[in-house]
């Protein structure tokens, strides 16, 4: 029997529900009271203060990102808008680095870019930041360890003492009891390179405490990918604590083929007992700073020290030498093989959109002189695309079961703020391929109840009464990727309606006033 309410706030008719399981689709109605779905069935005679016709359209959960960088773009522009365009209603971030805790220190590194976004930095610690987040999507966040690391060591290559350690940790379970998913690591950047595997287990352990998940961009993700994982896996053994690996990947092209071995490691450490999953973003390029160019022993002490280095003509040739510099952590590139993707000076916005190869050939300069150059200039803060993966190891990636999305990027709109930034196009049209690659019902679980179990967010990811009123829906028919990476700024076609915590955000598309998002905590009632 169908218990019928006096008035929903929402009620959605005639759509094809595909919940998240994995399970064919079905037919029904789904009612919404509040932020949560009341009813899924046969809701005729419903009364609703809004009535939405699917006219068969698919209705799915939310899509849940494992990997967004919004942080801080969400607090300067809440729109989220390429984002929720594509149906992405929830975003994990935090990696390496997250937005607390701060110090004077850290705050005085970022301080360029926050001047630039006229944002005000004004909590310490996880709650502060929480109460920033208003959004139209929700967003969660791992500590990172290298903000730990900052917050204590500074910038420089330096080890622990026992007492400091301590304090890492003491810093990593505030951030925990505030609700932080668990610690994280990039660990190809400095300052995170220069801590030891025993540093990190050190902090996975206090974050096993609370239920939760070591999350890493491994130590080497191209000549030295199987140590990276190992590494990782070894992590979560000692520490007794879930491992999540993001943007899972084998990057450069003497590496092309070798995800078959990555994946059977990852298999391996399943079978043992090792809870081990990934994300993957679904195109052949990465994404990072040009900074990520310098060795890690040029990177120590921060912005002012690097940029010192950079401008002392032995200290510069010492870098261009380094192995690291062309065949460091996304394998070996060339100059033809990075595209620049954005630029902090707006000064200097001619760049974007230049390979460094058209750079150093219009200045007149080697590759290596127009990267260290454009770093001097922008003070290390240009962003690059970097085509280093094969399409084959990308879709044999994707062919895991426990392989969900992580776009690796922040969410954007077309004006505002960031009218002038370009980044990559997985920030704007993931979606759509991971729905074309996988199918409908298995390209929704992947992007909804995978994710959600994997952080801890126990009442999202599934359509059904109880469960938070995220939802998208969407024509399966009208569904394209349109971003490209000369002009990534496309919003994803065929997602009409998007509901975040019950609200519209996306309403027969056109973005909404509402900001409904919320800043979400780890469920304290998570299995492990």
């Amino acid at each position: 029997m169908v218990i019928l309410l006096a008035v929903l706030d929402l009620l959605i008719v005639n759509a094809r529900v595909v919940d998240g399981t994995g399970a064919p689709w079905f037919r029904a109605d789904v009612g919404v009271q509040g932020d949560r779905i009341v009813q899924v069935g046969n809701l005729k005679g419903e009364k609703a203060t809004r009535t939405i016709d699917a006219k068969d359209r698919m209705l799915a959960p939310g899509f849940i990102d494992m990997l967004g960088q919004s942080e801080l773009f969400g607090l300067v522009d809440p729109r989220v808008e390429s984002k929720v365009r594509q149906g992405i209603t929830t975003e994990i971030t935090g990696e390496g680095e997250s937005a607390a805790p701060v110090t004077p220190a850290i705050l005085a590194e970022g301080k360029p870019w926050l001047d630039k976004y006229k944002l005000k930095v004004d909590w310490t610690d996880f709650a502060g930041f929480q109460k920033r987040w208003h959004a139209t999507s929700n967003l969660a966040s791992f500590v990172g360890a290298a903000t730990l690391r900052e917050a204590v060591l500074g910038y420089g290559e330096v080890q622990p003492t026992p007492e400091q350690l301590a304090q890492m940790e003491k810093l990593c379970e505030q951030a925990m009891q505030q609700g932080a998913l668990g610690v994280s690591t990039a660990l190809i950047y400095a300052p995170a390179s220069y801590a030891k595997t025993s540093e990190i287990v050190a902090l996975a352990k206090v974050a096993a405490r609370y239920g939760g998940v070591y999350a890493t961009h491994i130590r080497g993700e191209a000549d030295t990918v199987a140590d990276g994982l190992d590494e990782a896996i070894e992590i979560g053994r000692e520490a007794r604590i879930p491992v999540e690996i993001w943007h899972f990947k084998v990057a450069g092209r003497n590496n092309w083929g070798r995800m078959k071995e990555s994946i059977a490691r990852i298999e391996k450490a399943r079978a043992s007992g090792v809870d081990v999953s990934a994300n993957m973003y679904p195109y052949t390029a990465a994404g990072n700073g040009l900074s990520a160019q310098l060795p890690g022993w040029a990177l120590a002490g921060g912005t002012e020290a690097t940029l010192a280095r950079l401008k002392d003509p032995a200290q510069r040739a010492k870098i261009v030498q380094d192995p690291w510099f062309w065949h460091g952590g996304l394998g070996s590139e060339t100059p033809d093989g990075i595209l620049i993707a954005y630029i902090g000076d707006p000064r200097l916005q001619r760049y974007v959109g230049k390979r460094v190869s058209e750079i150093a050939a219009e200045e007149k300069k080697s590759p290596e002189d127009a990267i260290l150059d454009l770093l001097i200039a922008d003070r290390l803060q240009t962003g690059v695309v970097r085509f280093v993966m094969s399409e084959d190891d990308v879709r044999l990636g994707w062919r895991q079961p426990w392989v969900s999305l992580g776009t690796d990027n922040p969410g954007f709109s077309p004006d505002g703020p960031f009218a002038d930034v370009s980044l990559h196009p997985r920030g704007w049209g993931s979606t759509p391929r991971v729905l074309a690659m996988l199918g409908i019902e298995e390209g929704v679980r992947r992007l909804t109840s995978l994710p959600a179990r994997r952080a801890g967010l126990m009442n999202r990811g599934i359509l059904r009464p109880g469960m938070m009123a995220d939802l998208v829906m969407f024509d399966p028919a009208a569904l394209r990727d349109l971003a490209t990476y000369e002009q990534p700024r496309q919003f994803a076609a065929g997602f009409d309606d998007v509901i975040v915590n019950g609200k519209l955000v996306i309403d027969e598309g056109k973005l909404t006033a509402e900001r409904p998002g919320r800043a979400l905590r780890r469920s304290l009632d998570t299995a492990r």
